[in-house]
Order: structure tokens, then sequence, then C-alpha cells
């Protein structure tokens, strides 16, 4: 069997494996919206939901995180992460559980403690959050990760805009601090990249992919993009 049909049977055996089969109905209660059933109706028979409370993942995005990285190989013993948007946190759990030498995760919103992880709570364009960022990186990251998302309107070009300045606005913070062939790592919304952040990736990276995980909702608009081979200006070095 060679790799590819390997990865597509592997694939199959996961998704199966979440799959319980069974449906949950709730019944209309009073006081909850049409969308709150629809939302809770959903999570309850989300089968990464179930197995990221089974398996003790922070949320069921670590699945997300967990099936990129069965793509494209960059969660490595030793590495050095920063883990922007951490909140709730299940990112850097599995960044933990890949043996990553330092994890840093930082957001706006407070995040419960992760054991293994150092947590930083505020905003990352603060340049003083940054040079905390730094002190306790103890040198460059080897991968930035961001599952960062604004909130939505519902208007899909201001959605498209917005997701893109955030993700912008982490790859400038990447390109600051990551180490020779580093990794990055983003959340956008489909339409992928904008020519003038595809431009800078595609400058400042060897290989740029957009991927969609299978843990991502088929409804979701969402998509990563996943940079490797980070090139540093040769007068930096």
């Amino acid at each position: 069997m060679n790799k590819e049909n390997a990865n597509s049977t592997l694939r199959k055996k996961k998704k199966l494996r979440f799959d319980t089969g069974l449906t949950v109905n709730l019944k209309k209660t009073k006081g909850r919206s049409i969308s709150q059933q629809r939302w809770l109706t959903r999570q309850l028979n989300d089968p990464y939901v179930k197995a990221a409370q089974q398996q003790g993942w922070r949320s069921r995005a670590a699945f997300k995180l967990i099936e990129l990285n069965n793509k494209f190989y960059f969660l490595k013993p030793g590495i050095k992460v920063v883990d922007l948007g951490a909140a709730p946190g299940g990112w850097s759990q599995v960044a933990i559980y890949h043996k990553a030498a330092k994890v840093i995760g930082m957001d706006l919103l407070p995040v419960e403690p992760v054991k293994g992880a150092d947590i930083i709570h505020g905003d990352f364009t603060d340049s003083q959050n940054l040079n905390l960022l730094l002190n306790k990186l103890g040198g460059k990251a080897d991968l930035v990760m961001s599952d960062m998302a604004p909130n939505t309107t519902g208007h899909a070009a201001t959605d498209h805009i917005r997701i893109i300045n955030l993700t912008e606005q982490a790859l400038d913070f990447a390109i600051n601090i990551l180490n020779e062939d580093g990794v990055f790592i983003a959340k956008v919304f489909q339409g992928g990249s904008e020519k003038t952040m595809l431009d800078k990736l595609k400058q400042s990276f060897k290989i740029v992919k957009h991927a969609k995980p299978p843990a991502s909702r088929k409804e979701s608009r969402e998509l990563y993009v996943v940079a490797t081979g980070f090139k540093r200006n040769q007068k930096e070095k």
C-alpha cells in the first residue's frame, strides 16, 4: 500500500472511531431560541466533542491540529511553540503531548492553566507582551500557530477581511520570532489567503499550503494555511 492510500485508510479509521451511530434529539425547551436549540443538538451529536471529552482535550479544536499534523508533520519533540489565541488551551495540550520543549500560549481571554505550558493573558500585538513571551521562550520559536478568529458578522466579505487582517498580524508576529526553517499555521476563511498575504507567505516560507482538516465542520468556511521552511532575511542572520 502506498503512502497516499495508507493515509486515506487511516483517516477513514479515525472517522469511524469518532462516529457512535447515536443521535440525540432534544425536546424544545421554553426560553431556548431555535439557534440555541440547533447549536446544543449539534454539540451533543458531534463525535469530535465526545472524543475530546473522553480523551481529555480542552475542545474539539484539538483534533484540527492533530489532523493537520498527521498531514504535515510539524509537531516534533524539542521544538519551541507559540500558540496565539490559545483559549481554551487544546492546541497547547496537543503541542505538549508531542513533547515540545516550550509552549507559550497567549490570548485576550483568560485560560485555565495548561500543565507544561506558560499562558500569557494579553494582546500579542502589544510590545510588552512580545518581550514577556520572548523571555519565557528563551529565544526564537520553531512553530507559531494561530486558531484565532474575529467575531463573525454574518456578512461573508466583511468576515473574510477581518480574518485576513488578523492572520496578517499573526504572520508579521511569526516573521519576527521564528527560527530558520520554522513553521506558521493559521486559520483563514474559504477563499484562502489574500494575494498580498499569500505573496508575503511565499517570500518568507519555502512551502505554503491550504488545508481543511476533517474535524473542521463541513458547513464551516474555515480553512488553514500551513507554511513551512521559514526563510529568515539574510540581513537578520
